[in-house]
């Protein structure tokens, strides 16, 4: 129901492309608030079949990206476009378009691309108020260099407020010198009603997946789902998995990227070994073919190292469809999400025996039905708190704070 004391300001929203994460909470704070917003996009991944690189494959989404809230797309004049390069988001003509539509306040996702500091730059001219959106950590850093302290810090001293997703984005942005009344905790989430556990639908498919791949009922599954890119480990998680000799578990991957080709040779080469555990890797899934994904799961393994994953959103998938997580605290959702033998488990990424160790404890603890069903408690009680509701009441107070 739309509350009459939201801010009546106009919000304009600056983002890179439509995502499967945003759209929803977009279509969620249109329909559920009175918040005037409209969402500047600077490139059409996502809803058009572009290659991704991570992946290695051509990407479009299947869910509904675009209804439900208000938007448009700026053109994109990069001869590249992309988030790997400053240059990637080339849109010269957003200060006119969002000049035209007239913003009392500014959301912008990110700061490291052309487009996105000339928007700031039209913003300050203006007086516009800026909020700010990120979720960069420094996990497994001391700090960054000093020339990049001192830039960051007179950027962030020009924003009104900052959006946190969690624990260690909020130390990341106050080691830059924000000061905590201008943090607002604004959790990252994902579409609760596509991520239901309970949806008939989605556990019919789960069996039938099950089924092809060869996986008796009495076997339980650890799930690796996403890029496979060194960064997060796919091979490292598939030599623990041999390691832990679990022969009632398998262990299946979703995705597609650089090193499908290294764990198919490893899966290949245990495959014919007395008593080996059966590997399968299934192809990218798309956005709405997930949830049965995560339904195979008897335990989801995120085990990135360096900082590469700053959040890890499949995290909050995988724990809306009610499955323990094991995750490297390197992850940036680590601290908020996964807390040791509560919701889950957690490895040292700097120590190389640690994913092996920490997996076989989390099989052999998940073997007692007692321990599922206490972690599954804990697990609904926390990722309740990890809601487009609680995303929204941390914009609502950002706006609410930032000076008119």
């Amino acid at each position: 129901m739309k509350s009459p004391s939201e801010p009546a300001r106009r919000l304009a929203v600056v983002l890179s492309h439509p995502t499967q994460y945003y759209s929803p909470w977009f279509r969620w704070l249109r329909s559920r608030t009175a918040l005037d917003f409209r969402v500047f996009y600077l490139w059409d991944f996502g809803v058009t079949a572009q290659r991704d690189p991570q992946f290695g494959a051509r990407i479009q989404w299947d869910v509904d990206l675009l209804s439900g809230y208000d938007c448009e797309f700026v053109p994109n004049a990069s001869a590249r476009p992309g988030a790997e390069r400053f240059f990637g988001f080339r849109n010269p003509a957003l200060p006119a378009r969002l000049g035209a539509w007239k913003p009392g306040s500014l959301l912008l996702f990110g700061y490291k691309w052309a487009t996105h500091l000339r928007a700031a730059a039209w913003a300050r001219r203006r007086g516009v108020p800026i909020l700010f959106r990120g979720d960069s950590h420094l996990l497994g850093r001391r700090s960054a260099p000093p020339h990049a302290r001192l830039a960051l810090r007179a950027l962030y001293s020009q924003f009104a407020a900052f959006l946190y997703a969690g624990a260690a984005n909020r130390e990341y942005f106050e080691a830059f010198g924000v000061p905590r009344r201008k943090l607002f905790f604004a959790p990252h989430s994902v579409n609760a009603e596509l991520f239901d556990r309970d949806n008939p639908g989605h556990c019919a498919d789960a069996q039938r997946i099950r089924s092809e791949l060869g996986v008796g009922p009495g076997t339980r599954i650890v799930l690796f789902a996403g890029k496979l890119v060194a960064a997060k480990q796919p091979v490292e998680l598939l030599r623990a998995f041999l390691e832990a000799r679990r022969e009632d578990t398998a262990l299946v991957y979703v995705g597609e990227g650089a090193e499908r080709d290294r764990l198919q040779a490893l899966a290949a080469e245990h495959a014919g070994a007395p008593g080996a555990p059966p590997i399968r890797l299934l192809p990218f899934a798309n956005q709405s073919q997930m949830p049965s994904r995560y339904l195979l799961a008897d335990l989801f393994v995120l085990p990135s190292r360096g900082d590469y994953e700053t959040w890890g959103l499949a995290v909050n998938e995988a724990m809306h469809m009610g499955i323990p997580c094991l995750v490297s605290n390197r992850v940036g959702c680590q601290r908020d999400l996964v807390t040791p033998g509560e919701t889950g488990w957690v490895f040292d990424a700097d120590d190389p025996r640690a994913l092996a160790r920490t997996l076989s404890l989390a099989l052999a603890e998940l073997g007692s039905a007692q321990r599922r069903e206490q972690i599954g408690r804990a697990i609904r009680h926390r990722i309740a708190g990890y809601t487009y509701a609680k995303t929204t009441d941390g914009l609502l107070a950002a706006l609410a704070a930032s000076p008119p």
